[in-house]
């Protein structure tokens, strides 16, 4: 079963002042569409064009590295996945996955709330239905235990077909990594980002609309130069290669399969200024050029290229 997201019309209006202009933006609320019976949702996660990086929902969400590398802004902070890492990111906590390797894997269990306040009863585990609880949620996981970790995932998600033990294996897995997790003794801290650093890739993540760099500077309170140096020296990439990551996700999505819309509508619509700039960067992202994207679709074959998408 494929995973399908919901951007729900949850809207909350921040407002900044700047050079007394007062502006607003909108941060989307994204609701997993899980089966009503199901307690949640084991999966595997790699780099495609739909993009899986969640800002916010109501589940609890753990992710365990299993190879590449992939760097996150959770709130304002910077955290660095390796092989290994595992990060629990909770429904208060704002989160972007601002890059990622083209080998990246990892996998990606969601837990509704229900589940959470029907078996995390103990002192230990109560952290775990906490919106936005306290301390360090990112650890390393030795090559032993990461191995078992990723071995009871593949187990469980195995049964997604039969509801009754899948609905059994979930609480069983989500104990089995927080006990991993209390027990890991290696640290994965977070580095402080500049919070116009985590402003900007959300506006960017969040805002089809083009947007210059002097304006991004100037909605997160920086100068241009500045701004451009600390996001590249924060996150790892370009505030360029970032707002044409978060375009050609943005096409991916609205594109699909090509039934809905044109080549040339998707593109305009993710925020490509014209299809010569969309080709260029869809190229020099992928290796190969949209016809040929097109062209994959129909055979059925991937459609990946170098970037992961």
């Amino acid at each position: 079963m494929a995973r399908v997201i919901i951007v729900a019309p949850v809207r909350r209006l921040i407002f900044s002042l700047s050079s007394q202009l007062l502006s607003f933006h909108v941060v989307r609320r994204e609701v997993l569409n899980l089966p009503a019976g199901w307690e949640g949702r084991l999966w595997q996660h790699r780099p495609h064009g739909g993009g899986v990086a969640v800002h916010r929902h109501a589940e609890l969400e753990v992710n365990l590295t299993l190879a590449g590398r992939a760097t996150y802004l959770v709130d304002e902070q910077r955290y660095d996945l390796a092989p290994g890492t595992m990060i629990w990111l909770h429904p208060q906590q704002a989160h972007v996955l601002v890059h990622e390797s083209a080998d990246h894997a990892m996998w990606i269990g969601v837990f509704r709330p229900r589940l959470l306040h029907r078996v995390c009863t103990t002192p230990a585990t109560r952290e775990l239905r906490r919106a936005r609880p306290t301390g360090v949620f990112c650890k390393q996981l030795g090559r032993e235990a990461g191995g078992r970790l990723h071995a009871l995932f593949a187990d469980v998600a195995a049964c997604e077909a039969d509801m009754a033990r899948y609905n059994a294996g979930l609480p069983f897995a989500l104990l089995s990594a927080w006990a991993l997790h209390v027990d890991a003794d290696e640290l994965s801290a977070g580095v402080d980002v500049h919070p116009a650093v985590e402003r900007a890739a959300r506006l960017l993540r969040d805002i089809a609309e083009p947007m210059s760099v002097e304006h991004l500077a100037l909605e997160a309170g920086l100068s241009p130069s500045r701004l451009s140096r600390l996001f590249k020296q924060q996150t790892g990439v370009s505030l360029t290669h970032y707002r044409q990551r978060q375009q050609l996700q943005r096409y991916f999505e609205l594109y699909g399969s090509g039934q809905r819309r044109t080549c040339m509508q998707a593109a305009l619509e993710a925020g490509f200024g014209s299809y010569p700039q969309f080709h260029r960067v869809f190229k020099s992202h992928l290796g190969y050029g949209p016809a040929e994207h097109r062209q994959r679709l129909r055979r059925g074959g991937p459609s990946r290229g170098r970037g992961g998408y």
